[in-house]
């Protein structure tokens, strides 16, 4: 009696995974996820190599501690992966589907009454799926560690983890709507020239700016020095004359000035989106635009338009690897190697075409930083179309 309520236990357990997940998209899976993990390891490990040989003269010329060096690199590759997750979704389903095509597998079911739509669901699920964990790691990690890296290399070439002050910078205070202008900093990061700050019509009928020529930071509290007040009518014109006096006004979110200047570093790569959009809309609010407001908007744009580059490599790559798997499994196998390289350089021609075109306001930059999106996912649409029909 043990014998055979073991026997069914060991009978029953695959049948309860199967019903948990369908004995067809765990296949599919099966053969997707290991090429998945090969080409993303792979492109990963060639941005290392890249970035190493570009270091390497710090260690041999610098004489900078390997590591710092180390450090440097590794913390700077998580910044690859935008473009790391759109490739390795293109190769895993080309080779995988084109395996499947190569070897009548597609047909089998196919002519078993299982839809082309209805196999192509695991994969899509997984683009989906890589999306999502693309985007969070593009909004989340690769920010902080790009930051890191940055320090890094500031400490191998300068001997300090500082980052630069960069003089004429806005920043947006979202709780109160306050924008600041800061013309220069002190070295000390304790003394700021030609500052400006914008409050908007909350407590009072008027807009307001505030100048000074000069404000001392302590602590979280800005301390400006014969600021001069002027307030603005909802119709623009000037609420009588402008006021001197000293004020106190807190910064952002109670930083220090440390986490102020830090939070509006140049590189936007270094950053999450909801401060990149604090930077747009503080850019915006004070009239400013040019090509310096276009590289944020497309950079922002980016950061959607990167991730779900990989649901668009999945619908692009199902229908080619359908056609592909006809020429046989070896050959259909070569090819897709070959059309997976060559379609993520397409792809990269037209993001960087595109996004040159956006960043000198040739055309819009959220639209620019979708089109490549756009035209690979509708190229992918028709070709999906044309298999199942």
């Amino acid at each position: 009696m043990a014998t055979v309520s073991g026997f069914r236990a060991a009978t029953l357990a695959p049948l309860r995974l199967a019903s948990r997940v369908p004995i067809l998209d765990a296949y599919i899976l099966r053969e997707i996820v290991p090429w998945f993990a090969f080409a993303f390891g792979a492109y990963l490990l060639f941005w290392f190599v890249n970035i190493f040989f570009l270091a390497a003269d710090y260690i041999i010329n610098a004489h900078a501690p390997p590591f710092l060096v180390l450090r440097f690199l590794l913390f700077r590759v998580p910044q690859s992966t935008p473009l790391a997750f759109p490739f390795a979704c293109l190769f895993a389903t080309l080779l995988a589907f084109g395996r499947l095509a190569g070897d009548n597998e597609l047909n089998a079911l196919r002519t078993s009454g299982v839809t082309f739509l209805r196999i192509c669901l695991t994969p899509l699920a997984f683009g989906a799926a890589m999306f999502g964990l693309s985007y969070y790691v593009n909004e989340t990690i690769a920010p902080v560690t790009t930051d890191l890296s940055t320090r890094s290399f500031y400490q191998i070439v300068y001997h300090t983890q500082e980052l630069p002050i960069v003089p004429g910078f806005f920043r947006k205070d979202d709780s109160t709507g306050n924008v600041f202008y800061v013309g220069n900093i002190s070295d000390d990061k304790k003394t700021l020239t030609n500052v400006m700050i914008f409050q908007n019509a909350t407590t009072s009928p008027y807009k307001t700016v505030v100048n000074a020529q000069t404000a001392t930071v302590n602590g979280s509290i800005l301390h400006l020095v014969k600021a001069r007040v002027t307030q603005f009518k909802p119709s623009g014109e000037v609420n009588g004359d402008a006021v001197q006096k000293t004020l106190d006004i807190g910064l952002p979110l109670g930083e220090s000035i440390d986490q102020f200047v830090n939070s509006t570093t140049n590189d936007p790569y270094a950053v999450n989106s909801k401060t990149l959009k604090s930077q747009i809309n503080a850019m915006q609010a004070t009239g400013q635009g040019g090509q310096s407001l276009d590289v944020l908007k497309i950079t922002l744009a980016q950061r959607l338009s990167f991730p779900f580059a990989s649901f668009i490599a999945v619908v692009l790559s199902l229908p080619l690897a359908a056609q592909l798997g006809k020429k046989g499994k070896n050959l259909g196998r070569a090819l897709g190697v070959a059309l997976a390289i060559v379609l993520f350089f397409i792809y990269y021609l037209m993001m960087s075409a595109f996004s040159a075109l956006g960043k000198n306001e040739a055309m819009n930059p959220y639209l620019a930083a979708w089109a490549p999106n756009i035209i690979m996912g509708t190229a992918g649409a028709l070709m999906f179309w044309r298999v199942e029909h």
